[in-house]
């Protein structure tokens, strides 16, 4: 898949370009829809399937103090696009001036960097551009005017209840992650780059990576089984979410701590994508550390006869 960062990048020629708009965070079954639609549409018409999305949610610049925490880091919402069969993205930098832009705008420049826009696919209650000033009828205006197809999808339905990033939110930050797998389409990971920490595990005998969780949705705190691959080998993961009660600080952060089991090497740096199994217990203060290092051991061997 093809990323871009500016419309007049995709270099389509001659061809017509069939267009799915949105945050997309999670790529979740309505988001798959959507994106389905469009390459649908590309296909029948010989057109570019092109997904448009943002840097970083919308909120971070016109409501700040209403940014949501994100289900997916960016590189795996761009994997999630492409496993789709996507052939190209856009991701457009959401800053204040692009806040500023109206709908209508946006629109009328993407048509005039594109030369052919055969549809444009959102969901039924998509609202973009400043104010909030676009929506599906503002789409089908300007479709009429610059001929192109727009569809409008309704939400996708699971147990009674409309598929949103925000039920798949409330649902992993309750722990049940069967649900957030099946609205999600796919079992629920998460993913992030290892950054040094204060190397505590390797003292214990049981090295950690940590994840950087920045801005990310995360379950409850704990310690659970999981599982990732890693250069094409699989390994599992005794995973620990949490604020280190055991461990003295004047300001606890929360961290998400990763030991691989069988695992030796470096991975600062690295990415890891985790699929998260089974809570194995919630987080506890112990009375020392040789006690907190024996738990650990326990949970390590808890994770080798459970994967």
């Amino acid at each position: 898949m093809n990323i871009i960062r500016a419309a007049n990048e995709l270099g389509n020629g001659n061809r017509k370009v069939c267009l799915a708009i949105g945050v997309f965070d999670g790529v979740h079954l309505g988001h798959q829809q959507i994106i389905r639609q469009t390459l649908a549409d590309a296909r029948l018409h010989d057109a570019i399937a092109l997904v448009i999305t943002f840097d970083r949610h919308p909120n971070s610049v016109v409501a700040p103090d209403r940014v949501p925490p994100m289900i997916y880091a960016t590189s795996q919402k761009y994997r999630a696009i492409e496993s789709l069969g996507a052939d190209a993205l856009l991701e457009i930098p959401f800053d204040k001036s692009f806040s500023e832009k109206s709908g209508e705008i946006f629109i009328r420049e993407l048509a005039a960097a594109f030369g052919k826009i055969h549809s444009v696919c959102v969901g039924a209650d998509f609202v973009f551009g400043c104010k909030r000033s676009g929506d599906v009828a503002l789409l089908k205006q300007l479709g009429g005017e610059l001929n192109f197809h727009v569809h409008g999808l309704a939400a996708v339905s699971l147990d009674g209840q409309v598929v949103s990033s925000t039920r798949i939110r409330e649902t992993l930050r309750g722990g049940n992650f069967d649900a957030a797998s099946q609205m999600l389409g796919r079992p629920y990971t998460i993913c992030g780059r290892m950054i040094e920490g204060d190397r505590l595990g390797r003292k214990f005998g049981f090295p950690t990576a940590n994840l950087d969780s920045t801005s990310l949705t995360l379950p409850p705190n704990g310690v659970y089984t999981a599982a990732t691959k890693l250069n094409g080998q699989f390994y599992r993961v005794a995973l620990n979410i949490g604020l280190r009660p055991t461990v003295a600080s004047a300001k606890p952060v929360l961290r998400v701590e990763a030991h691989l089991l069988d695992f030796s090497g470096d991975l600062y740096g690295a990415e890891l994508e985790l699929e998260i199994g089974e809570k194995l217990r919630d987080e506890r203060r112990f009375a020392s550390s040789e006690e907190l290092r024996e738990q650990i051991a326990l949970d390590v061997a808890q994770v080798r006869a459970l994967i």
